[in-house]
This record gives C-alpha cells, structure tokens and sequence, in this order.
C-alpha cells in the first residue's frame, strides 16, 4: 500500500498515512485525538488518568455521527481499519499488525544493551536458591519463548521482607503491560477479558483452599484455548499462553496440592538481610543488560515435558510440606493402617477393596464411610481397582495370632499398593 506506515499510537499499533491523517488538526493548543475501526467498531484512543498519578492506554468505543459532527464527514475515511483483533506474543520480533488484524499483545520497549545486572542476580539468586539455572532458565524462555507453557511458580514464606512483592514487580517491570496483577476473586468471577491475554498472571497474597479454585488454576496452566468473556459481549475462544506467578505467606495450605501433581513449582523464600529502598530503581535501570544476556544465554535445560522442566527437577521439601498438609485425617489414617499391616505381616504389597479397609478402620475406632474410602483411593492416591473380579489376599484382624493379621483369601474388584508408594506420600 503506496504511503503508508505502521506506528504505535497509544499502546495501539496502527496503520496511518504518512499525512498522519487519523489524527484530527489541532485547534491552538488542543492535544491531538486518535481514533482507529475494528471490524465495524469505531474506537478513540485515550490515556486515563490513574488515582496514583499517570495515565493508562484505553480504547473506548465511540459514535460515527459523533465523529463526523466533530471533524466532518470526509475525515472517517481516513480512520485506520482492521478486520479484527488478534493476540499474538513476541518480545524480540514484535509485529503490531498481523495479516489485517490489531494485535493487542503489548511490545516492551526495552532495547537489550550489554552490561552489568548485579541486582537482578542477586534478586534472581535470592529467590530461586540452589535453583539458580533453573530460574534464569525460566526467565528466559518467557523472554523468548513467551507462548511455552511453564509451571506454576509459587513463592512462599510467612516471614516478612523476603523479597516476593519485589520480585513480582520486577517482572511487571520487565515485561509490561503483558503483566497483570490478580486477586484471588478474579479466578472465581466468569469476565476473564482483561486478563486472558496476558504473559503472566501473578497474585500477591494466593489463598485457593477451595477445591474448584485448585482444579481451575491447574487447567488454566496447561489450556491451549480459553473462553473469554466481558460484561455485555458474547463470549470468544482465544488461544491461551498465561503463566501464573503467585505468593503466599501460608508455607502450608495456600492452595490443594494433590500427590503426584506435577504443575507447581515451589520456592520458600528466607527473609531478605539488607533492605535497601531503591532495590527496585536498580533492577529497572539493569533491565537491558539482563535482556541481552538472556538473548546470548545457552538454556541449562531441555525440554522434557509440556511445561518444559522435568518434573523431579522442580521438586522441593516446599512444596513436600503442602502436599502433606493438604492430606485429610481419613487418609493418615488408611496410609498408617496399611503401613502397620505390612510391617507386622512382613509384605511390601497390600491388596484390598473398600469394604476390606471400612472393616479394618472400624477395629481401629475410625469413623468413614465408603464412598469417602474410594474417594481417597482414587481422588488422592489416584489409584484404580483390578479390570475383572478375581481372587486376592487380604488381611483382616485377629487378635490371637501374634501379628495381629490374619491372611483371607477372597474376591473382587481389588486395589494394590506397594510400601515404595506409601512412603512417597
């Protein structure tokens, strides 16, 4: 197209003739007011005053008849159209205008700069330990590879001054507007659209101790595609590519964590020794140097799974403890039942149905019914029952034998678990 250009108006990529004839004239010392179409919307281009001082980008809706009555019929024609918008995620390679679509992924304006970033290592080092390549790794792969699923990053610790708060600013800083800042009401309400579009999604102060909310977040780590949905307007699937960053001064329950789940990655985090009030000014003046080392970087890490890292390599007693914690007292108390039989019996294999354990449990004074059994076996332990009814050795208790268990032969439906898997709960 003869004398056109593309240009970012507002935290907007548009195509506008060099004339930049989108732009009403000025009128003495009038600002300059912007306006582009998507699809058949006419939409203004304003910065909205903050309560703290600034401005933020918005895109507000407007009126054709308005428009011509302010600036004649003549000017709507030079608006910047698109077909649509489109969300599209890239740091190094930006691209504001995809085919015919406005992409509302927000470029950084960063430009890398090679130099020294001791406060952002020292930062990085303080929050990820002996982890230290595996958080620069991370780091890393958001910067360039920003559409790779990555783990749950959850930072806990019930000190205070550790460094959480500072290390989620630093990311907000470091990536944008393509950061935002979520509670833990968000998760739960049905409008989504100013936040499903984001690189990351972070929480200060996570507390999801309600089943639905755990399940939510863990989908919503590994979705491909999610529904967004505003106030008023029919709800769109979008490919979806947010990573959650949250922080928690719960080091115990700050959301369920079943066994064997693989999506959490979980920091304690100690308590900071200097406190130093211009800490976050540093790490932003070090923002380009850290990018260009992330550029030249070779990744100490392959990957391995959907969300890149192995899963043994994320393991911390940290997140051990919550798995623990997030264990019911009917489920200690099968997991100690069973242990007890097999060290009196002499066995590392323990075979049995629901009905074998309710008996077992009633002998030992603990209340449950089945269905609360099965739903230990098979929501927490993930374990499943034999495909056919067949024959199998239990144990039932008999206090005239010297171990206290009496071997039964019977059939059905049984599970089996090993003292190996016991002791990894």
């Amino acid at each position: 197209m003869v004398g056109i250009i593309q240009t970012k108006i507002n935290g907007f990529m548009t195509t506008e003739k060099q004339q930049n004839s989108h732009q009403p004239p000025t009128d003495g010392g009038m600002a300059k007011e912007e306006f582009i179409r998507v699809g058949t919307t006419l939409y203004k281009i304003v910065e909205q005053p903050k309560l703290n001082g600034g401005y933020v980008k918005k895109r507000i809706a407007w009126n054709n008849e308005t428009l011509r009555q302010d600036y004649g019929k003549d000017y709507i024609g030079s608006v910047p159209k698109y077909d649509g918008f489109c969300t599209v995620p890239e740091h190094v390679d930006y691209k504001p205008v995809v085919g015919k679509f406005l992409n509302l992924y927000e470029p950084i304006d960063h430009q890398p700069k090679e130099g020294d970033f001791t406060s952002i290592r020292s930062l990085v080092e303080h929050i990820f330990g002996e982890q230290y390549e595996l958080g620069m790794d991370y780091l890393q792969l958001l910067y360039l590879q920003p559409i790779q699923k990555l783990p749950i990053l959850l930072l806990v610790s019930e000190e205070r001054n550790t460094g959480k708060s500072t290390f989620l600013n630093f990311l907000k800083a470091l990536f944008q507007n393509n950061v935002t800042f979520n509670t833990n009401e968000d998760f739960r309400s049905q409008f989504n659209s100013d936040w499903a579009g984001k690189l990351l999604i972070v929480v200060d102060e996570v507390l999801l101790s309600r089943r639905e909310d755990s399940e939510r977040l863990k989908n919503l780590s590994t979705t491909l595609s999610y529904k967004v949905e505003a106030k008023g307007k029919d709800r769109d699937e979008i490919a979806f590519f947010a990573k959650f960053v949250l922080c928690s001064n719960n080091e115990y329950l700050p959301v369920i964590i079943d066994v064997g789940e693989t999506r959490y990655w979980v920091r304690k985090i100690d308590r900071l020794q200097l406190d130093d009030t211009d800490f976050l000014q540093k790490l932003k003046a070090e923002i380009p140097a850290f990018l260009y080392h992330l550029q030249h970087r070779k990744l100490s890490t392959e990957k391995k799974s959907r969300m890149w890292f192995a899963p043994s390599l994320l393991h911390t007693e940290a997140l051990q403890r919550i798995i623990r914690c997030n264990r019911n007292r009917l489920e200690i108390e099968m997991h100690e039942l069973i242990l007890d039989i097999m060290d009196r019996v002499g066995t590392d294999t323990f075979s049995f149905c629901p009905d074998d354990i309710l008996i077992l449990l009633v002998n030992s004074h603990v209340k449950a019914e089945r269905h609360q059994v099965r739903r230990v076996l098979q929501e927490r332990w993930k374990l499943k029952p034999a495909h056919n009814t067949l024959t199998y050795t239990t144990y039932q208790v008999d206090y005239t034998r010297e171990c206290r268990y009496a071997p039964k032969r019977t059939t059905g439906r049984f599970y089996s678990v090993t003292r190996e898997f016991l002791e990894t709960l």
